[in-house]
């Protein structure tokens, strides 16, 4: 989150009373102690973002899978982290611009793994069913209709298996009015250094799940965060990310989002923390 960002927070917390929204959501019930989240599934083994990536991770049992929701041109939900169809299906467009139809003809693919499976870009629904009681959902609001977006989760009985990660101040305006019991989480602004600094922002902003770079935490900001009752859960996913696992478990971390769950796992395991 930059300062701009924390700005237009600011602004929202002015002008609308979320107090009135400070539920306490209750979490996603997790079976270990360390919680790991697969990055837009494993897509070190899968094109990302596709349900043969998500199947994985469940294989692996990975607690999240994180996911990107948007939306096509005739108000269908569906799952791809960037905004356009380029890198992912190498047709040139923006998701917003294709009906569903089209999309589903597209095929997503990995450049660098010519030798995996294409496939299909997934709806919400899909997504939904396939993780139920399975693995929960750690899902990346980009760009769709919470009321849409809510519904189809309430359809499938996955509302006690998600968390939502906020990326604008009307998503949370949004979320807190039409599921307020949804647990929602935002990233750590990069100016949060000390205890008292993080105590006064979860006094203010109503969140039930921190997120951020593994490495803007400290051990102080963590046990603030910890007596406030909010997990962290750290960004971490990189090609050389387990040279820092150690680091980020020292730190008191509780919970990292990876590119590599199934060795993530292992490296806990060993540890004995999961």
């Amino acid at each position: 989150m930059n300062m701009e960002f924390l700005k237009i927070w600011v602004v929202f917390l002015f002008f609308f009373n979320l107090e009135s929204y400070a539920q306490k959501p209750v979490l996603p019930e997790n079976k270990h102690r360390f919680i790991v989240i697969a990055h837009r599934g494993d897509h070190v083994n899968a094109p990302e973002n596709t349900l043969a990536a998500f199947e994985h991770a469940i294989e692996q049992d990975a607690d999240y899978v994180e996911i990107d929701l948007r939306t096509s041109r005739d108000s269908q939900l569906v799952i791809m982290h960037d905004a356009s169809t380029d890198r992912m299906t190498g047709i040139k467009g923006s998701v917003k611009d294709f009906t569903f139809d089209s999309l589903r003809q597209m095929k997503v693919s990995d450049k660098q793994h010519p030798e995996w499976k294409a496939e299909q870009i997934p709806s919400f629904n899909e997504v939904l069913q396939l993780c139920r009681h399975k693995i929960h959902i750690y899902l990346d609001f980009k760009e769709a209709s919470v009321q849409k977006a809510y519904a189809e989760i309430l359809k499938a009985g996955m509302e006690h298996e998600i968390v939502v990660y906020i990326n604008a101040p009307q998503q949370y305006i949004d979320w807190r009015k039409i599921a307020p019991d949804m647990p929602l989480m935002i990233s750590l602004p990069h100016t949060i250094k000390s205890a008292t600094e993080m105590t006064q922002f979860l006094n203010s902003f109503h969140i039930s799940i921190l997120d951020g770079n593994y490495d803007e935490y400290n051990q102080e900001t963590l046990q603030a965060a910890k007596e406030q009752g909010i997990p962290v859960w750290a960004d971490i996913q990189s090609a050389t990310e387990h040279l820092n696992w150690e680091k980020a478990i020292e730190t008191g971390l509780k919970g990292l989002q990876t590119d590599h769950p199934a060795d993530l796992i292992q490296f806990l395991k060993i540890k004995g923390i999961r």
